[in-house]
């Protein structure tokens, strides 16, 4: 921290500590708890008891400051001295009752930490960071850091040696000074940093390019069609002009929204250069942007007809009533029903947006969302009767739109295709293997709709392939007596699980994803969140087994033996896999894959890794957080020795708390493999913030959606 955010620190601080303390104008220990936000109470009572300086089992204003002064402009020795007085418990914390315990604490320690005090703050800070281990486990972790600790084996660790021990991590010594006041962060709001808003930054606009012509172009379009319709009837006065001209914008929006989402088209355009023209990857976002802009134009149609109205009613034999709800008119092409149809589109359209809104989506209740969106039809056989030009600008994307249902209703019924095997895996994470049939095809990162009769006859639901195209089976299928068959595999969140033996589906598919841009890289880096992790499953696949075949040459002569991967083919020459979790539990249905990864690199190249993994779990608590500093020093030292982390068992230790951004892409842009591309797939939060980071170092980004 700067001296200014120290200064707001303690002004923050101080308010916390007004609003919380009492008359007396002193905390106590339950109070202490509530302000470090802490589950697990030993570090609250540690904290606790450190900071209550005159032994009166409640800490007043002044005892705080001056202790967090200490912590904060104190050198490196006073926050050393600090942290070994946490640890330094005597061990009679696990040798009296709750009653005594603060008390017992206002006693100066031994001077040194034995292995049964390092064993309970260990066991402490696994609580803390929500991670399980067993008893066996916990005991190797505090055997590593109490053996590396004490240099001069006298059975204890005194504050010299856990000086010493400390400063073999430069990261810990880094960040000591952050950590020591860690307990009671300011709100972000209290950090107002003064940057120029990034929409506005040279390097969003670089990277955004084809996304933001083709929205000027986007633009440009409806204003020109908007301005033409109201000079072609500027014999009915101002409003019927406006209603003209907004009627012109939905002829081409209502039809341009279908052509988004044609997804076989754009699946197929993605294999051509017109992906390097077109954002094609954003056609989700655009559907969604063109669908706003029709809730728009219909209210400003339909409001602009009624007043039109208001003044056709004071001078015909009409009355506004009639004008809006009935025939009796005679407005419209198809026997005077434009008005009538005209509310009944605007009804629907309204609910449409209504139930596709994020919160209904991600609520629960996606059924709403599917269903009401699929009353696009009736929106569409309502604009052909409402209007008389609509059928012009619908024939030619309409027949493209039944012709890719037609293909894939096909596809969808070509051979038999069954579930053979369904698994629910930890993050709510269906797990299905299907027969595949001959005629499938697929790339690495493709998706699927699966319909499932048995269980919803008429909802399909997008299913991501997990296999790689180049398997010729799964390993937990090979004993089936089919063994030449080739089987896929397939993941989804779904909220509910089902079970079946052999069940019957339908597929529909494959199509493409921003994923398929991976294999045109030079430095991929691909971010999973949580479920976001499953478009990767193929992916990572897919790249090693290239990968593997590419690298077979003869040392001597370079002859390759296998001829039929060219260079062109795949140029990626870095792979960086981050994965974020919440907790450890959501790790272990992938970890079985990344073992065997791991496997494939088993020896370091000459050049680095060509695949490098990185897990993060966010529950756990963060390297620069003083109550996860002997633990991190723990789980790293095991690491080392078992060759193995302790939370996933995969060789890649599993970093604490959120990925520093920042850091993350300066260490990526320094390795120079080139042109780097960024995938992300998970929370939209997140993307935010990681394409504002690509942005900054003049990445590609790229979001995962279907």
């Amino acid at each position: 921290m700067s001296l200014d955010e120290d200064n707001r620190w303690l002004e923050w601080v101080t308010k916390q500590f007004e609003s919380i303390a009492g008359d007396d104008k002193e905390i106590d220990l339950d109070e202490f708890k509530t302000a470090l936000k802490v589950k697990e109470s030993f570090f609250a009572e540690r904290f606790f008891a450190l900071f209550d300086s005159d032994g009166s089992s409640s800490i007043s204003l002044d005892e705080l400051l001056k202790a967090l002064n200490l912590l904060i402009h104190g050198n490196e020795t006073d926050k050393l001295k600090f942290l070994f007085q946490v640890y330094d418990v005597d061990g009679q914390y696990t040798k009296h009752t709750q009653h005594f315990k603060l008390m017992l604490y206002l006693f100066a320690g031994s001077g040194s930490i034995d292995p049964d005090e390092l064993r309970t703050v260990l066991k402490s800070c696994l609580r803390e960071s929500a991670i399980s281990l067993p008893e066996e486990k916990l005991d190797n972790l505090t055997l590593a850091l109490f053996e590396s600790a004490d240099k001069d084996n006298s059975g204890s660790i005194t504050f010299e040696e856990l000086k010493a021990e400390l400063e073999t991590f430069p990261e810990v010594m880094e960040n000591l000074t952050i950590s020591a006041a860690n307990w009671l962060k300011p709100p972000d709001l209290d950090q107002k940093k003064h940057q120029t808003p990034r929409y506005l930054t040279r390097s969003y606009w670089h990277n955004n390019s084809r996304k933001l012509l083709f929205l000027c172009g986007y633009t440009c379009l409806n204003v020109l069609l908007f301005v033409v319709a109201m000079l072609r009837h500027s014999y009915g006065g101002g409003w019927f002009m406006v209603a003209k001209g907004c009627g012109q914008c939905l002829n081409f929006n209502c039809t341009f929204i279908m052509v988004l989402m044609l997804r076989r088209c754009l699946t197929w355009l993605r294999a051509t250069w017109v992906v390097r023209l077109l954002p094609l990857d954003q056609n989700i976002l655009l559907h969604q942007i063109v669908g706003y802009a029709i809730l728009l134009f219909t209210l400003v149609h339909t409001a602009a007809h009624v007043f039109n109205f208001v003044w056709l009613s004071e001078s015909s034999e009409y009355t506004l009533w009639e004008y809006l709800l009935t025939t009796r008119p005679g407005i419209g092409w198809v026997k005077g029903t434009a008005s009538v149809t005209g509310v009944v589109l605007q009804l629907i359209i309204c609910l449409m947006v209504l139930c596709s809104s994020t919160f209904v989506r991600r609520s629960g209740h996606f059924e709403v969302f599917y269903w009401s969106h699929l009353s696009y039809v009736l929106v569409w056989a309502l604009l052909i009767i409402h209007c008389a030009n609509f059928w012009k600008w619908f024939v030619v994307p309409g027949l493209i739109f039944l012709l890719e249902k037609i293909v894939g209703v096909a596809v969808s019924r070509m051979g038999g295709l069954y579930i053979v095997e369904v698994n629910l895996l930890p993050s709510k994470v269906t797990h299905l293997v299907i027969r595949r049939p001959q005629f499938f095809h697929f790339k690495p990162g493709d998706y699927v709709y699966i319909n499932i009769p048995v269980i919803a006859k008429y909802e399909w639901h997008p299913f991501t392939i997990s296999s790689a195209p180049e398997q010729s089976g799964t390993s937990h299928l090979c004993q089936t007596p089919m063994t030449d068959r080739k089987d896929i595999v397939f993941t989804v969140r779904k909220t509910n699980s089902f079970f079946v033996n052999v069940c019957q589906c339908y597929v529909d598919g494959p199509f493409g994803t921003p994923t398929r841009q991976i294999f045109a890289s030079e430095h991929a880096v691909l971010i999973g969140a949580g479920i976001g992790i499953t478009p990767f499953a193929s992916i990572l696949q897919s790249i090693m087994y290239r990968y593997r075949r590419r690298k077979q040459n003869c040392p001597n002569c370079s002859y390759s033996w296998c001829e039929n991967i060219k260079d062109s083919d795949m140029k990626l020459r870095k792979v960086d896999f981050i994965w974020i979790n919440r907790d450890q539990k959501s790790f272990e249905w992938f970890v079985s894959l990344l073992t065997k990864l791991e496997m494939d690199q088993a020896d370091e190249e000459p050049e680095g890794r060509f695949l490098e993994m990185h897990m993060y779990m966010t529950s756990a608590l963060s390297k620069n957080d003083m109550k996860a500093i002997g633990l991190q020093m723990a789980l790293d030292l095991l690491a080392k020795k078992e060759k193995r982390d302790s939370i996933t068992g995969l060789r890649t230790r599993t970093q604490p708390g959120r990925p520093e951004w920042g850091k993350v892409f300066q260490k990526v842009s320094e390795e120079n493999k080139g042109k780097v591309h960024v995938f992300y797939c998970g929370a939209p939060a997140l993307a935010k913030v990681i394409k504002a980071q690509c942005e900054h170092f003049g990445f590609n980004f790229y979001k995962e959606n279907f």
